[in-house]
């Protein structure tokens, strides 16, 4: 096993806040799908040899055809179809990797905003603590709610941080949280969690601004307005 980097995109979502007749990651973003733009990033990266595509069983047919194949993609090895929760989803894209993978990159296929340069910290970080994570710190003063919408307390913002994807980790480490958390019957909020429960510390390291995720139509137009940006 070498320092090879393999990646599971996470795009079996069904994106109901965001509405419409299409999921969010085949929403059209500049006139590509929004999927696309993470797999642009992967694909011309020279440490990943292998990406996997996670996609909704019904639409699994459709990613490859107006995704993968349309665009030429080469190093999707294939188009796999999720389970009912997201953590589901990565599990099997995960088990779909060969057991020479050395460490594998976690990312949201509705994120499609990420840098090369975001990977390569996280690379960097995850050869040296075994799992990274990005993360953005919150600018905005955070409290915490009761039940009955009441202010329980005021957030230390200084020791928050907004997490995002992608998160790499030493793959047969997080083979090992995935396998635990299935036996437990946890199911966590990311793939971070299960491995800061079963395995051990994870390295958090500066995020981007611009990596954000695809919830809503207003998300949309920050994205095509971000691309307009970088392009001009």
């Amino acid at each position: 096993m070498d320092n090879n980097l393999r990646v599971v995109i996470a795009a079996a979502g069904v994106g109901r806040r965001m509405g419409g007749e299409i999921n969010k990651q085949y929403r059209l973003l500049l006139s590509r799908p929004v999927l696309a733009y993470s797999i642009d990033v992967f694909e011309a990266h020279p440490q990943v040899d292998e990406i996997v595509v996670v996609a909704h069983p019904d639409e699994v047919n459709y990613c490859q055809r107006e995704v993968i194949g349309r665009y030429g993609y080469k190093k999707v090895s294939r188009v796999i179809p999720g389970g009912a929760e997201r953590q589901d989803s990565v599990w099997a894209g995960l088990q779909s990797l060969g057991t020479d993978t050395a460490y594998v990159a976690v990312h949201d296929g509705a994120r499609p905003l990420l840098s090369k340069q975001l990977i390569d910290r996280l690379l960097e970080s995850a050869r040296e603590w075994g799992a990274a994570i990005p993360g953005v710190m919150a600018r905005d003063t955070l409290k915490m709610i009761d039940r009955d919408e009441f202010v329980g307390h005021t957030l230390d913002r200084s020791v928050v941080s907004l997490i995002q994807t992608p998160q790499i980790f030493q793959y047969q480490e997080l083979i090992r949280a995935y396998e635990c958390a299935y036996r437990d019957d946890l199911m966590g909020t990311d793939d971070a969690s299960l491995f800061e429960v079963y395995i051990g510390r994870v390295k958090v390291v500066p995020g981007e601004a611009n990596n954000i995720k695809m919830t809503t139509t207003e998300d949309l137009l920050v994205a095509e307005a971000l691309l307009r940006m970088n392009r001009s």
